[in-house]
């Protein structure tokens, strides 16, 4: 028997020996600097009233409709959808580095399984955030891809939709520089001030729909009054407890298509009340919250604050322009048990402007209701309903239509 052929048999035999039989040598795996790491399990059963294509596809998982929801006329409108997926499972990694110049500094990248696959069973991992951070005592630099800095953040719902297409626009993943300053202006107040690059929202236009000669890379600013005179309440999901919080934002870009100036901007107000507060900080046990924001955008269809990007006839086209306004309620009767409640609508302004877009979104909103509990510290289950509406103009001159879903889907969470 050949040397070869011992060694191949051995190799078999070891594989096959019980696992707890064996004393495994597992390599320790270390940084020069602290690394932490973290994320989430989470199985989700989701029961749509309306086809939304898919399973592999991000429309049939949430809320997140851009080409929105099927026409109550259409095939897809009278079929329903039932689908089991673990696609929004989520994991991370957070180092803590060395000072520099009085700076404490950090890195955080975060990715989950909602990219593309061949089935829903074998999705992609994708990038979700990728930044790292210097921290001053009043000031912040953060450099890579985080949320957007249009807005005061998602809808506190169970997809991973979070209302950007009814009245919470922006993505969760934008390259981007930020400089963040806190400014104190009495013990219990203080003024937080935003400026950011980030990569441009007009970058959906079609290549073939004229000469582009290339995009600006958007301005955003963002101002806001925090107050602890209210205490703090729970906010998205009931995990961070928050102040309260008014203010104000902005963004601004452009492109030239043919030799022609395209603006881009947005400009809204958004508010978060803690209308029962925390009895010691931490606890969020009878907490009430409320948040809510309106904004003003045009030529923002790819962060979905307007659900075109121009309108008009060939040769005038003009910014599709559109607003949007949402509010919700937390409310946690308990420490382990939360209710939350919302609305959020985008609407298309100024239909007249329209008349050349055919089947175009007037309107995009959701009503929503969820109710969590946490089993311990790491275990959450949850609950929610959603009722999805779009309505649609010039499906031919002068008439309408509309598509609805409503959504049932139950939520298991193991946070590590």
């Amino acid at each position: 028997m050949s040397n070869h052929l011992i060694a191949q048999i051995a190799t078999m035999a070891l594989l096959a020996t019980p696992v707890l039989a064996q004393e495994v040598v597992i390599p320790t795996v270390t940084s020069k600097y602290k690394v932490s790491i973290g994320g989430y399990v989470k199985l989700d059963y989701i029961n749509n009233s309306t086809n939304l294509g898919s399973a592999t596809g991000i429309a049939a998982l949430g809320s997140l409709q851009p080409g929105g929801i099927p026409k109550s006329s259409s095939v897809a409108g009278s079929q329903h959808q039932s689908i089991f997926t673990a696609r929004q499972s989520r994991l991370w990694l957070k180092v803590n580095g060395p000072d520099f110049l009085d700076a404490k500094t950090s890195a955080y990248i975060e990715g989950d399984f909602f990219g593309s696959g061949s089935s829903n069973e074998s999705p992609d991992f994708r990038m979700r955030h990728a930044y790292g951070t210097l921290d001053w005592k009043n000031t912040q630099v953060l450099f890579g891809q985080f949320w957007d800095n249009f807005g005061s953040g998602p809808s506190s719902t169970y997809d991973f939709g979070h209302g950007a297409t009814t009245g919470n626009p922006g993505s969760p993943r934008v390259a981007q520089i930020k400089v963040t300053q806190k400014v104190s202006l009495t013990d219990q107040n203080s003024l937080k001030l935003i400026a950011a690059l980030q990569n441009p929202v007009q970058d959906n236009f079609n290549q073939a729909a004229g000469g582009s000669s290339g995009d600006m890379v958007n301005v955003v600013g963002k101002a806001m009054l925090e107050s602890k005179a209210l205490g703090v309440a729970p906010g998205f999901w009931g995990l961070p407890m928050c102040p309260l919080t008014l203010g104000l934002f902005g963004q601004y870009g452009n492109q030239k298509i043919d030799g022609k100036q395209y603006d881009s901007y947005g400009y809204g107000v958004l508010a978060f009340v803690p209308l029962l507060k925390s009895s010691n900080g931490k606890s969020r046990e009878m907490t009430v919250s409320f948040e809510g924001q309106a904004y003003m955008a045009a030529n923002m269809a790819t962060s979905h604050a307007t659900a075109a990007a121009l309108v008009g006839p060939a040769g005038n086209k003009s910014p599709a322009k559109g607003y949007g306004l949402f509010s919700q309620i937390i409310f946690y009767p308990t420490q382990n048990l939360g209710i939350t409640a919302g609305y959020g609508k985008r609407n298309a302004y100024d239909y007249a402007s329209y008349s050349n877009n055919i089947d175009f979104q007037k309107s995009s909103s959701q009503i929503f209701a969820n109710i969590a509990y946490d089993l311990n510290a790491a275990v959450r289950v949850a609950a929610e309903y959603q009722h999805l509406t779009t309505q649609y103009g010039n499906i031919t001159a002068g008439t309408s239509d509309s598509g609805i879903n409503n959504v049932l889907r139950l939520s298991a969470i193991y946070f590590f």
